[in-house]
């Protein structure tokens, strides 16, 4: 609009100086050639007439040509956003990137931060009864939540609202697989060992990856690949969009564990006691460290370090560098395995533990800093979100700790175990129970 307004200006303006001026001077002077003060009048005061005409169809362009909205930064009555929204991503809900947690811990660093805080005190905003178990975490994108129920429903819900948008069924239960999306696809494995790509439109299936064993490994999208585990003893790397084998990585054990990658290398520990760093273009094996013990956590990586709890009952520090055990941690009072995945915050490693507590250890010599104790086991992984720990526990209660501290600040009793992840985006928290529903606080 506003090229149109200033060519309307520009045109009324030019055709005054060009067709007045222009004509008053050949006029003018082939009237004094050929003899006339009279001729000269004439002209001049035809002359005058043409300038009145031109500076009243000017006067018409300015007033009347349509404003530029650019310039006067008024909605659009189309899409109701200010006209300079457009140059932000198109999103169906008009959520920026920055307010999505795309998949299981938030990024494909696996690093369990969200990029804003949540009030000092939650509140609950809705629950969607999806009718069993529910162990997998919620992905939100664009103002949805995406979640997988016991049952083998993947759910697209309103995050605002919590009003159903579309039910996608697998066929199968779905498991501690959480969904991704990427490039307008949901992704999520089921126990049967099926990955399905759905349509984040409307939810119907784009396409099927059939594994040899139950998937509880959660995807992860990255270099147009989405990886995928399977209890069938391979890393898979798909073509996200075709579903097609890129390349697939054998272990000697069963894949639990999801995916992180950092900078084109894949870092994961496997159920055959073994870390592994892979090459995210083609699979190639970087090298391994032995962990001497198998592993359900996933790993989060600092630096020249990556951070997993083990089946062994303590939590390792890999140095990449070097390609060693750093450091390793046990509880002194009480040895139970960490099936929880690490989130790093102030330089301190974070993890929930099967001894019933929420454990804080400093990531740099592998000594407690603090230790939470809830009523029960502590599968869920902690979310980090404004320098406070939010967790679930099997004990019914979602925590929100002190990061520092470990200080307790608020809590929320559901009544059953929360075994699932805490998602947070755009001001609120999402997290599935084993009552079957689905808590938004915001």
């Amino acid at each position: 609009m506003a090229s149109r307004s200033g060519q309307a200006r520009h045109g009324s303006d030019a055709e005054g100086r060009h067709g007045g001026r222009a004509e008053t001077r050949h006029g003018g002077d082939a009237a004094t050639r050929h003899g006339g003060v009279t001729k000269i009048t004439k002209i001049t005061k035809t002359t005058k007439k043409t300038c009145f005409v031109f500076f009243v169809i000017f006067v018409i362009f300015v007033f009347l040509a349509p404003q530029p909205s650019a310039v006067s930064g008024e909605p659009s009555a189309v899409s109701g956003q200010p006209s300079g929204a457009s140059a932000q991503p198109a999103a169906v809900s008009g959520q920026p990137p920055a307010a999505n947690w795309p998949q299981f811990r938030g990024d494909a660093r696996l690093s369990g931060k969200a990029a804003a805080d949540l009030p000092a005190t939650l509140s609950l905003k809705w629950t969607y009864e999806a009718g069993e178990t529910i162990e997998s975490s919620a992905a939100i994108a664009d103002g949805v939540v995406y979640a997988g129920a016991g049952n083998g429903d993947l759910l697209a819900i309103d995050l605002g609202t919590g009003k159903l948008r579309w039910k996608y069924a697998t066929g199968n239960m779905l498991g501690e697989s959480s969904p991704a999306i990427a490039g307008g696809l949901v992704y999520i494995g089921d126990l049967s060992g099926v990955f399905h790509a759905v349509n984040a439109k409307d939810g119907s299936r784009a396409w099927t990856f059939k594994t040899g064993s139950e998937i509880k490994s959660s995807p992860v999208p990255a270099g147009g690949l989405v990886l995928i585990g399977s209890y069938d003893t391979h890393l898979y790397a798909l073509d996200a969009r075709t579903g097609a084998v890129r390349w697939k990585l054998k272990t000697d054990g069963q894949v639990h564990a999801t995916p992180a990658v950092v900078d084109g290398t894949v870092y994961f520990g496997g159920c055959d006691e073994q870390f592994r760093a892979v090459r995210l273009a083609d699979g190639k094996v970087l090298f391994t460290v032995a962990l001497d013990a198998n592993t359900g956590s996933s790993t989060v990586i600092d630096g020249a370090r990556a951070y997993l709890g083990t089946y062994n009952n303590d939590v390792v520090a890999v140095d990449l560098k070097a390609r060693r055990i750093a450091w390793r941690y046990q509880d002194p009072e009480r040895q139970f395995p960490y099936n929880s995945s690490p989130a790093l915050s102030g330089g301190r490693v974070i993890i929930g533990g099967r001894d019933k507590s929420v454990h804080a250890i400093d990531a740099a010599s592998g000594k407690a800093a603090w230790k939470f104790p809830t009523r029960a086991r502590v599968d869920s992984s902690p979310t980090l979100a404004g320098g406070r720990v939010f967790v679930g526990s099997s004990d019914g209660r979602l925590y929100a700790l002190d990061a520092r501290t470990g200080a307790k600040r608020w809590e929320y009793e559901v009544g059953d175990a929360l075994t699932a992840s805490p998602a947070i985006a755009g001001g609120r928290l999402v997290i599935g129970a084993q009552d079957g529903r689905i808590y938004c606080f915001g």
